[in-house]
């Protein structure tokens, strides 16, 4: 997994290839200005602050770079040089059949063959794997024909985005808000959805959604 210097390391570089500082770079995408200011990349009380998936796609896109781009960028030799992209494997599976029997094991993990697949820079989790997005229950954040990159193995924490499968297979992608031994509750991405809680003996897994692909 990229560190969190590593990525901030990968934002000045990406700027820098083109041109721009920071806040050059954030209003080349459509951001506020500061959004990528070293004071926005650490709270007061020393708190790691990470760039969101949004605003990393926007400047992305602003500069025609891919996500394999900024991962070479990440590197710890000379800006000009790039470091070395591990590539991996990610079947993708429709969000349909996410909530299917058959598709996933007990804990969350894709099972079986014959899945399509995306190459995408190494995640840190063999068992990652990508959720092609229908409908519009995640819009603004997600919309119908996105594909998400969710990792079951990942830890997560209140206000990270996740997909959860309850035990009648229900499919939801939402922001955690909190998780407690007996009680999920979850903030929906669309405000025309409702927040939801569920008693965790009704939750089959979570995974933690890790990028988008947009």
């Amino acid at each position: 997994m990229i560190k969190h210097a590593e990525i901030w390391r990968a934002i000045d570089r990406l700027a820098a290839r083109h041109g721009l500082s920071a806040s050059g770079l954030a209003k080349r995408g459509g951001l506020d200005p500061t959004t990528f200011n070293r004071s926005k990349r650490m709270t007061h009380d020393g708190k790691l602050r990470w760039p969101s998936t949004e605003s990393l796609a926007k400047v992305l896109e602003a500069t025609n770079s891919t996500f394999a781009d900024l991962v070479a960028l990440a590197g710890d030799g000379p800006v000009g040089q790039a470091a070395p992209v591990q590539i991996q494997r990610v079947p993708v599976i429709g969000y349909a059949q996410a909530g299917s029997n058959g598709f996933f094991d007990d804990a969350g993990y894709p099972v079986g063959n014959g899945w399509d697949e995306l190459e995408f820079p190494h995640l840190g989790d063999p068992n990652a794997y990508a959720l092609e997005v229908s409908g519009d229950s995640m819009e603004p954040v997600y919309r119908d024909g996105d594909v998400i990159i969710v990792s079951p193995g990942a830890s997560v924490r209140r206000g990270d985005r996740v997909v959860v499968r309850t035990r009648e297979g229900e499919v939801m992608a939402k922001q955690l808000a909190r998780l407690t031994a007996t009680r999920l509750e979850l903030q929906s991405l669309n405000k025309a959805h409702p927040d939801r809680t569920l008693p965790m003996a009704e939750v089959a897994w979570m995974a933690r959604i890790l990028w988008a692909s947009q």
